[in-house]
C-alpha cells in the first residue's frame, strides 16, 4: 500500500514552552515525531512536512499571538525531526516541506501536486495542533478521497474537547501500529 506521512507543523514555537504558541506538553512528543519521521526514510516513505511561515505582520497575528515568522528561530523543526534530503515543495525529495501561511494546509498549492504526484492509499498523520491544524490537513485529505489515520500518541491539543470530538470523526491508531507496518 502506497503511503505517505504527513507531519503537521512541528516547529519550534509550538514544540516548547519557550515558544510564541506552545502546545502543553508537545515537547514530549519530539522523540516519537523523531522516531515517525526516521522510520518513513528507513522505510522509503514520502514524508510531507508543513510548517507555518507567516509575515512580519501577517493577518493570522489578529487571532493568535505573532508566532512561526519566516526565518526566525520559532519557524524552524528541531533538528532531530529533520532528514538529511529535504526540499521545499514542489521538489520532491524524502523530507518535503510544504510552507503556509493558514491553518489549512491545503492554502498552499504545492500540497494537492505532490499528493497526486505520489498517489497516496493511506495517509499518516501527526503533530499539532491536534483540533486546528491536525484536523484541516485530516479533513482536507479526506475530501480529497485519501485514506487517513492519526498517530494518537504523536498528536497534541489545547482542547481535550476538541480532541476527543477528532477521535469521533477520524481513525486513530497507535504508534506501535505504525511502526510494525500495520495497515
Amino acid at each position: 500500500m502506497r503511503t505517505v506521512f504527513l507531519d503537521v507543523d512541528t516547529q519550534l514555537d509550538f514544540l516548547y514552552p519557550a515558544g510564541a504558541l506552545y502546545v502543553p506538553g508537545a515537547e514530549h512528543l519530539v522523540p516519537l515525531l523523531a522516531q515517525l519521521n526516521h522510520y518513513a526514510a528507513s522505510e522509503r516513505i514520502p514524508l510531507i512536512c508543513t510548517m507555518d511561515a507567516h509575515t512580519e505582520n501577517d493577518p493570522e497575528f489578529q487571532r493568535w499571538p505573532r508566532h512561526c515568522v519566516a526565518g526566525t528561530l520559532g519557524q524552524r523543526k528541531p533538528e532531530a525531526l529533520l532528514l538529511p534530503q529535504r526540499a521545499l515543495a514542489p521538489v520532491i525529495a524524502p523530507q518535503m516541506i510544504v510552507e503556509k501561511q493558514s491553518v489549512d494546509c491545503f492554502t498552499n498549492p504545492h500540497l494537492a501536486g505532490l499528493l497526486a504526484t505520489l498517489q497516496p492509499e493511506r495517509c499518516v498523520v501527526y503533530g499539532v495542533v491536534t483540533e486546528i491544524c491536525v484536523l484541516h490537513a485530516a479533513q482536507g485529505l479526506v475530501d480529497r478521497g485519501y485514506r487517513v489515520q492519526i498517530v494518537a500518541e504523536a498528536v497534541r491539543e489545547l482542547s481535550r474537547e476538541a480532541a476527543d470530538a477528532m477521535h469521533a470523526r477520524f481513525p486513530f491508531v497507535s504508534l506501535g501500529h505504525i511502526l510494525s507496518g500495520g495497515e
